[in-house]
């Protein structure tokens, strides 16, 4: 690949000439807009002009793109609503009222409130399990769209508006953020933050039912000036603190946004010096007047598209092209897909990718049309540092190297490895309860007619005396609890599709029209890298091929080369160049 470009570029908003499109700079730009591209579909846009496959990418609602609904399991009735916040709070209320969680108390005899107990961690199981369903219904979306931008905007604003069901614990919120994302992806800013501010996710996760007027909770007011908008530094104290009183009473109430008059405070308040009885929408106008609001908004998305490095000056010119957009989202990035700088070697090659990026990438350069269930794609992610639906804290993930210490370099090498030559004792971490002994041992115990409070640790040595006093509560059995919750989520919740990948190196090397063992190393180095490798790293591939296969002649070697290819395959895949995009 040649993608060597003028000095002069970098920093440079400028459309690219006709004269400067290729094929090394479709690839880039789809590898960035998306999640990769085949060969095929570079071609394609290798054809069109700079500015037609632009248009194509980012005006992408006119482009036909059937794609399933997520199916939920039936796992949600409407009894668990108001869920509890807590398993204390669920078995009190029970005490209290003799009713919790659409569950009546027993009027007598052992363990009275055992289902109240096992509904409440039910609910918890089920709905994470449910949200790793989505995690990977949201994957195949990646793989299969027609409109990837679409997809790598939505897992932008997964980022930047982070939100978890650890917290949120409600797959159907966070379904419903999803959709969201995805409807106001390239769309105008401000819409996406008025709905983000409503969102029941996002209330549910930043606690919209403790802040009430007379008493107001900071956390969404914070996160909005801090990390949703203007970035530390651009706001006072007290900015937060009356902020936070215009967002009294905004909660929710199942899927839907609520206002509670008698809990919002309509008196005035003074945000970034003005005054007035604002409400949140109010609000939110004032933070995108301010000038820093469009220069980090806008800085945030050149860094995940182009860049990390960005002088002051570009800083400002972001901003700047941002609010003379209003926060329309599409022409903004059209400008930057278009622009020299977004091709400049400081930004080509440059990307380190996430995990979901590497793994989705990594399939759709593969050509498989289903996201393999071996290995597991949330555990893999997981173990790579991002897990969809489950961001570590409202800050989102962090990036760049922090995704490729030494430690998660060898997690993408077994990666690699386990997509080329799937596990042949893989076990699915949706069915059983992994780690969790206290289930398997009430497990075994009850398969042997014993009782739950004499449960022993996998050494065979009892639980504390502590712990067994607690289990003997006569009001219900907290590993009990455990065990028929797991038990009934996997009952409910529907599995994940366990295949393996539908690879077939043998077929990309014939379709491309490979000869040689050299020539199926070069193929599938253009095919799966972004940047070129040395020649001599090329060569020592090829070398090893042709051992592998005993000839350097494929057609000699057609009835048996998969093996060998996918040996190559996984060389190529394990070079660190291939971390990059």
């Amino acid at each position: 690949m040649a993608l060597a470009s003028p000095a002069s570029w970098t920093n440079d908003l400028s459309p690219i000439n006709q004269a400067d499109w290729n094929r090394d700079r479709a690839a880039h730009l789809l590898e960035r807009t998306g999640f990769g591209a085949t060969p095929e579909e570079i071609n394609a846009f290798a054809k069109l002009s700079p500015s037609q496959a632009v248009r194509r990418l980012v005006r992408y609602q006119r482009i036909a793109n059937p794609q399933p609904a997520f199916e939920h399991s039936g796992a949600f009735d409407a009894g668990l609503e108001p869920f509890a916040t807590s398993r204390p709070a669920a078995t009190d209320l029970a005490r209290d009222t003799g009713e919790s969680l659409g569950v009546k108390v027993k009027p007598e005899g052992n363990r009275r409130i055992q289902q109240v107990a096992d509904r409440y961690l039910y609910w918890l199981r089920a709905s994470k399990l449910e949200s790793q369903r989505i995690g990977y219904w949201w994957a195949n979306r990646m793989l299969t769209t027609r409109r990837p931008l679409e997809e790598k905007m939505t897992l932008f604003w997964h980022g930047h508006f982070a939100t978890g069901d650890e917290k949120v614990r409600d797959y159907r919120k966070m379904l419903k953020q999803n959709e969201l994302f995805r409807a106001k992806a390239t769309g105008n800013f401000r819409d996406l933050l008025i709905g983000v501010a409503k969102d029941p996710a996002m209330l549910a996760y930043l606690d919209a039912a403790v802040n009430v007027k007379g008493a107001p909770n900071e956390n969404f007011a914070r996160e909005i000036m801090e990390l949703f908008t203007m970035g530390v530094g651009n706001y006072t104290e007290e900015d937060i603190r009356e902020a936070a009183r215009a967002f009294t009473g905004w909660n929710y109430r199942g899927l839907d946004f609520v206002v509670n008059p008698a809990q919002h405070d309509a008196d005035v308040k003074t945000v970034l010096g003005h005054s007035g009885k604002f409400d949140g929408v109010q609000v939110i106008d004032i933070i995108l007047a301010q000038p820093v609001t469009a220069e980090f908004v806008a800085t945030k998305l050149y860094r995940f598209f182009v860049r990390d490095e960005v002088t002051p000056e570009l800083r400002v010119k972001l901003g700047k092209l941002l609010r003379d957009s209003r926060y329309e989202i599409a022409p903004f990035l059209e400008t930057i897909f278009n622009s020299r700088d977004f091709y400049s070697d400081e930004a080509v090659g440059t990307h380190i990718k996430s995990p979901v990026e590497l793994v989705v990438s990594t399939y759709r350069k593969m050509g498989l049309k289903q996201v393999p269930g071996i290995p597991d794609f949330n555990e893999l992610t997981d173990s790579m540092g991002q897990k969809l639906m489950f961001p570590p804290n409202v800050a989102g993930w962090a990036s760049g190297k922090s995704w490729i210490t030494p430690g998660l370099l060898l997690v993408r090498g077994n990666f690699i490895y386990d997509t080329v030559f799937p596990q042949i004792d893989f076990v699915a971490n949706d069915r059983v309860p992994g780690s969790q002994y206290q289930i398997i041992s009430v497990a075994e115990q009850l398969s042997m007619g014993k009782d739950v409070t004499t449960a022993t640790k996998p050494d065979g040595k009892e639980l504390s005396s502590m712990s067994m006093q607690a289990d003997r509560d006569e009001d219900f059995n907290t590993r009990l609890a455990s065990y028929h919750a797991w038990r009934k989520a996997i009952e409910k919740v529907k599995p994940i599709p366990r295949t393996t990948a539908q690879l077939n190196v043998s077929g990309m090397v014939r379709a491309a029209g490979c000869k040689t063992a050299q020539d199926a190393v070069d193929h599938l180095l253009v095919r799966f890298l972004i940047t070129p490798v040395s020649s001599e790293l090329r060569k020592k591939i090829g070398e090893l091929l042709a051992a592998d296969l005993g000839t350097t002649d494929l057609k000699v070697a057609d009835s048996y080369m998969e093996d060998a290819l996918r040996n190559a395959l996984h060389v190529i895949l394990s070079l660190p160049d291939y971390q990059l995009g």
